[in-house]
């Protein structure tokens, strides 16, 4: 609750302590007291005051200081009565600092929770958070221009407000508001108290605000097709052309009519669109590379392995294979994602841009690119021939089973596995210097080279067969990928 003198603009904003009681901060000079302070009222400017006049307060007059000569929302100067000039209330529900992060951005859910301190202020059906600390900001409630930034704005219209669970935060006493576009946020404070009386105040002004919003709105997106209105520019020339034509009211038989003509626009735009493969021809649409499958990709590019995977092996192979924690340093995500849509969506990708300098962000992108195949490199048809063929005791017996079975794979699944594990071999025989050994590069490629298509309740067992399959062809890659 924020209290301003309607005369000298002194501002106090009434707070509470951790046990609740109130107490009140003045932002101009970050003073702290329990009570109002008891300021007097000077008489208009065009009125001398008198030591005789009764309503005079009894303590000592303030400062002489110049007053503005301007208006506020009451009026003049010298139509202000004593009564209106008292302290009075703003519209300021509540203020204080409270913990906050985010966590869903209208929709999109955000990677980490990044709690901080925040002066928050609800006014007027708005909760804001604002960047400063508490004392720049609440002196910001005058002038936020100058000395505070809102970070976040919540309308709270349409907005929920619920108790978070022990999923969302370990912290206790944390609230989860959501808004109506779909951001969400959590709300803390160590007090229970406190984060009581803001669940209270929120959860009034949310309920305060539904019930001003009218029913009509939910439905104010619906499209009337009975409406000629609506209907813009499907409406036909020769009907705009007429001369004088009459505005019939529209009955059952006439909506009938209109809904009518707007199927059967529909129906001719829709015939009149152009197929999936002649926009392809004219090179409007391009096939992605990344989450294509392995053969109609091979068979679009006329080749037997991916040329974004021959890229990449060239690449990281002329940077040099000494590299510190290669295929188990991650890149930047958001480099490796900007290399992506470039191949997705250019012909042309130089990897000796100085974009992708850096090798992890390359090495990132191979391993993303084969992570999002439809199909693992291993089809799912032979997973478990292939766990069952790690299984056996007989070593002669289970190199011999796993080469058999590497040899029956698809010729692209075949042929870009003899690139992917010779270059991998490569990887570790400079292992003193990038520090990757067999078993580094099995656990990194394991789980994303072979895969169940349904996951199994034994997925710790599954995934330490998996690398040892991986394990396996690179300590066996000279005999399984014979040299051609």
């Amino acid at each position: 609750m924020l209290y301003t003198n309607h005369f000298t603009q002194e501002q106090w904003v009434r707070l509470e302590d951790p046990h609740g009681k109130p107490y009140f901060y003045n932002p101009e000079d970050s003073s702290v007291r329990w009570e109002l302070p008891q300021v007097p009222v000077p008489a208009p400017r065009s009125i001398h005051k008198s030591s005789q006049d009764g309503d005079t307060p009894a303590q000592a007059s303030p400062p002489e200081e110049k007053v503005p000569a301007e208006l506020d929302e009451v009026g003049s100067w010298e139509e202000v009565s004593p009564a209106t000039a008292a302290v009075r209330t703003k519209t300021l529900d509540k203020a204080g600092v409270l913990h906050r992060t985010k966590t869903a951005d209208k929709g999109k859910r955000l990677r980490k929770k990044h709690w901080s301190a925040s002066w928050t202020v609800l006014e007027g059906g708005v909760l804001t958070f604002f960047k400063d600390s508490k004392t720049s900001a609440a002196g910001g409630l005058r002038q936020p221009s100058k000395f505070s930034t809102p970070e976040y704005t919540v309308e709270l219209r349409g907005a929920t407000l619920s108790w978070a669970p022990k999923d969302k935060s370990s912290r206790k006493n944390v609230l989860e508001l959501r808004s109506r576009d779909g951001s969400e946020y959590l709300i803390q404070h160590d007090s229970e108290a406190i984060i009581s009386t803001w669940h209270k105040a929120i959860a009034q002004g949310i309920q305060e605000l539904s019930a001003e919003l009218p029913p009509e709105e939910s439905e104010s997106s619906r499209v009337d097709f009975g409406s000629s209105e609506r209907l813009g520019s499907w409406q036909e020339k020769e009907e705009d052309a007429r001369p004088n034509a009459a505005a019939p009211a529209l009955g059952p038989v006439g909506l009938e009519s209109d809904l009518s003509k707007v199927r059967h626009k529909l129906r001719k735009f829709l015939q009149r669109r152009p197929t999936l493969q002649s926009l392809r021809e004219k090179g409007y649409i391009k096939d992605q590379v990344f989450g294509c499958a392995l053969a109609a990709l091979c068979e679009r590019e006329r080749s037997r392995v991916p040329r974004f995977v021959q890229q990449c092996i060239r690449a990281v192979e002329a940077r040099g294979l000494d590299i510190d924690g290669l295929y188990r340093i991650s890149g930047n995500l958001a480099t490796i994602q900007k290399l992506r849509y470039k191949v997705d969506h250019d012909e042309r990708l130089d990897l000796d841009d100085g974009r992708w300098e850096d090798v992890h962000v390359i090495t990132g992108a191979l391993k993303l690119f084969f992570r999002e195949l439809p199909e693992p490199l291993f089809p799912f048809s032979h997973f478990r021939q292939f766990i069952a063929a790690i299984k056996l005791q007989d070593q002669a017996r289970r190199s011999r089973c796993v080469r058999d079975l590497v040899r029956s794979l698809p010729a692209p699944n075949h042929d870009t596995l003899r690139m992917l594990f010779q270059h991998l071999c490569r990887v570790i025989e400079h292992g003193e210097q990038n520090r990757m050994s067999v078993q580094s590069v099995a656990i990194v490629f394991g789980p994303t080279l072979l895969r169940p298509e349904v996951e199994e309740t034994s997925m710790p067992m599954t995934m330490v067969f998996q690398n040892q399959v991986v394990e396996l062809i690179l300590q066996q890659c000279a005999d399984i990928f014979p040299p051609h």
